[in-house]
């Protein structure tokens, strides 16, 4: 499909053309829950191993930091208490 050209003399555009290029905004559940992991953790990994992440993450169908969110849970659990 090509690409028409752009009338720039259009003062209005068409309905179609806003509905397709309008931004919406997350949902409140969604604004929520990224909220809720609003740290950012950054880590060096091999091409290698950041691949098999990725392979693995898809065969499991979640993404790359949802496994890694639940493995690092799973290797640093809550404790009692609050903090260690």
């Amino acid at each position: 499909m090509t690409r028409q050209p752009r009338n720039t003399k259009l003062k209005f555009w068409p309905l179609a053309v806003k509905r397709r290029t309008r931004t919406r905004k997350a949902p409140r559940q969604a604004r929520h829950k990224r909220n809720a992991f609003s740290a950012r953790l950054t880590i060096d990994v091999t091409r290698d191993l950041r691949a098999r992440i990725k392979i693995t993450a898809f065969e499991r169908g979640v993404t790359v930091a949802y496994m890694l969110r639940l493995l690092l849970l799973k290797a640093f659990p809550r404790t009692k208490g609050g903090r260690r």
